[in-house]
């Protein structure tokens, strides 16, 4: 089992979860972070510091593969964050926006650490 950031954090991308990681699993894209899933080892101290919910076990919901998968990609491409920073400006606004991956994702790296 890993754990995977879904479409949830797209616009938002609140750093809770980044400082409570002991393996330093999370990359930064300029819109949301994702999970390293190789790196990842599974004890679940980052999934309950997301206040949206973002992050979630892979064995959850039928596109638990997906989200493996795209966090992996994007994990390769992006660069490592470790320490918390203020979420995106109007994060608050697009907490519960539907349909972000489709609309709203960027594929370009984040500032990382």
């Amino acid at each position: 089992m890993t754990y995977v950031v879904t479409e949830v954090c797209i616009k938002c991308k609140y750093l809770d979860c980044v400082e409570v990681c002991p393996v330093d699993c999370f990359y930064e894209g300029e819109n949301m972070l994702v999970i390293h899933p190789d790196e990842c080892i599974d004890c679940g101290v980052c999934e309950p510091e997301c206040p949206i919910e973002a992050i979630k076990p892979d064995t959850e919901g039928d596109m638990a593969e997906k989200w493996v998968e795209f966090n992996r990609e994007y994990s390769e491409a992006w660069p490592n964050i470790t320490r918390k920073r203020d979420p995106l400006p109007d994060a608050e606004k697009w907490e519960t926006v539907p349909n972000k991956l489709e609309e709203h994702f960027s594929a370009n790296p984040g500032q990382g650490d």
